[in-house]
């Protein structure tokens, strides 16, 4: 092998290099840099007609000199009629998904925002993927992907969504560490798109939702309620937040004067400072709430300085025999921004906190859109307040009935 066919690219180049692909250095050495700009190095060699990938590492852990050595000795091996992957095998056994599973975790613990979140990874990856777990990572194919998934395609949408991701994510991490090759079995597009119904875009899984035409009615009958859970109902959807960041409010995030309720990054599901708006009655409650003087929760619980139960509103729902969740009434919000009014998508997706999910447009985009978001929420509280006495109490009526 002629010395012009090796060491291609720079370490310059190397730490500039974002194009997605292989990027070849020469004699099987590449440096691969995958959809989402992740960097690893891979080799490539040819054995008994079968073309084979074997990873690395990450080139975040590899230096360019490092991955030419074991490139070099790579190359040696298969001059001397050895196979890398099974020398490999020799020296590093290979994991199950469990173990990739667990590890993963791990290792992406101190990245995540709070303690829940990889609670929720563990669970999905232990409890629905459970068929999976002893098997090697390397053998895992599209069929075992599909025994997980297909069970609750349909039934939770949401939660087999999270999941494929999740094992996407796992399946990579044992690629970047040379566990597996090849094409990951869980990628959705150009592979499970194709094998799987594509999931509807406004599908709210579990979280049942209250239809609009019917929210003046049951927000009558809310504003009725003297409990400081039918408050803390009545400010979630009238902000139509979600209700750890309502029951995690505090006086001194909101500003009366400018209306503004302010909540922190550590609370916000994206993980940034958020800005909501404040229409006229959701002011009075925040005045209301401050009134009573019970610790610095907005809405505070039976225990002295301590929040509201994080059951509470989802009790007042039963007892409203309403069959809704607490969550469904972003649902509720959403639905009627689209269909009756002519708010934009952007406005309507910063008002419920959503992440922008193009790159570009989230690099370009420095607002929040404050001004017409407050036009927005005040638009939701007067449709909010726009039943009357006469449909609370043919509500009501209809419930003895």
């Amino acid at each position: 092998m002629g010395s012009r066919t090796l060491n291609k690219l720079s370490a310059a180049q190397v730490a500039k290099l974002k194009v997605p692909g292989r990027h070849a250095d020469g004699g099987g050495l590449y440096l691969f840099v995958d959809d989402s700009g992740r960097r690893r190095w891979i080799f490539m060699y040819t054995r008994a007609g079968k073309r084979t990938e074997l990873g690395l590492g990450s080139a975040r852990d590899l230096s360019l000199a490092k991955a030419r050595a074991e490139a070099t000795a790579l190359r040696a091996l298969l001059a001397s009629g050895g196979d890398p992957k099974a020398e490999r095998a020799k020296d590093e056994s290979v994991p199950t998904f469990g173990e990739s599973a667990d590890a993963y975790v791990e290792a992406m613990r101190p990245s995540w925002r709070n303690a829940k979140h990889a609670a929720q990874w563990t669970m999905t990856l232990t409890k629905y993927a459970q068929p999976i777990r002893a098997k090697p990572v390397d053998e895992i194919v599209t069929k075992d992907v599909l025994k997980v998934l297909q069970p609750l395609w349909q039934r939770t949408p949401e939660t087999a969504e999270r999941l494929r991701g999740r094992i996407e994510n796992v399946l990579d991490a044992a690629k970047a560490r040379g566990h597996r090759s090849g094409e990951n079995p869980a990628r959705w597009r150009g592979h499970l798109d194709q094998l799987l119904p594509k999931r509807q875009r406004l599908s709210r899984g579990h979280h049942k939702a209250l239809a609009y035409e019917e929210l003046p009615a049951f927000f009558a009958d809310l504003l009725g309620r003297d409990a400081v859970a039918a408050r803390a109902l009545e400010f979630l959807i009238l902000t139509a937040a979600r209700s750890g960041e309502v029951l995690g409010a505090q006086a001194d995030e909101v500003d009366l004067e400018k209306k503004v309720w302010t909540i922190p990054a550590a609370r916000m599901k994206a993980g940034r400072e958020h800005r909501v708006p404040l229409s006229p009655r959701a002011i009075e409650i925040v005045e209301a709430m401050e009134a009573l003087g019970r610790g610095p929760h907005l809405f505070p619980g039976p225990k002295p300085k301590g929040p509201l139960s994080s059951n509470a509103m989802a009790m007042l729902l039963r007892r409203m025999e309403s069959d809704v969740t607490v969550h469904g009434f972003r649902s509720t919000f959403r639905d009627w921004a689209s269909e009756t009014t002519g708010f934009s998508h952007e406005v309507c997706e910063m008002a419920l906190a959503h992440t922008i999910a193009n790159k570009a447009e989230a690099a370009y985009r420095r607002g929040d859109l404050f001004d017409k978001r407050r036009k927005l929420m005040e638009a939701w509280a007067g449709y909010c307040a726009s039943s009357g006495k006469g449909k609370v109490a043919q509500l009501k009526a209809t419930r003895q009935a």
